[in-house]
């Protein structure tokens, strides 16, 4: 069965107009034309669309994706560069992650502290609250902020050496 841009598009979710710009930009080499040069879906390329999706929102960049389908295009020979790709983006999406979780941790932290700030009308009652006594997964946090703290203010102003 074949499908048309406009129906990926709608089964997808991908705009018709970014199917037709992947198709230009050669990530789509197996994709088939009618006699009049209408794009021919199958319903193989819906993996392939779904590949392009997840390596594109990973970050990488149309040129690094059109490589890839090159390598998957040729064949069994290039198993070890393709796994290579996905290594990497494992290790790259890894990284992001975690400074993200550490970013929902401190956002978290904060909502936790204006909580408490608010209920007692100020905000020196959640510093006052002492560190074995904060939920245990805003003590790394707080510890976190106060290195912090504390280096500021060792470090030289600036202008002094």
């Amino acid at each position: 069965m074949y499908y048309t841009v406009g129906e990926i598009a709608h089964i997808s979710g991908i705009p018709a107009h970014t199917l037709r710009y992947y198709d230009r930009e050669g990530l789509l080499p197996g994709i088939e034309r009618s006699e009049g040069g209408i794009r021919r879906f199958k319903e193989e390329d819906f993996q392939t669309l779904f590949i392009i999706e997840c390596l594109k929102s990973s970050g990488l960049s149309i040129r690094e994706i059109r490589r890839y389908m090159e390598l998957a295009e040729a064949g069994d020979g290039t198993i070890a560069e393709r796994k290579a790709i996905f290594e990497e983006r494992r290790e790259k999406l890894a990284a992001q992650i975690a400074a993200l979780q550490q970013t929902m941790d401190l956002i978290d932290y904060k909502c936790w502290f204006y909580d408490v700030a608010e209920a007692a009308g100020t905000c020196a009652a959640p510093n006052q609250v002492p560190d074995e006594a904060l939920p245990e997964r805003f003590q790394e946090v707080r510890r976190r902020l106060h290195t912090m703290h504390r280096l500021a203010a060792d470090s030289p102003a600036d202008g002094e050496a």
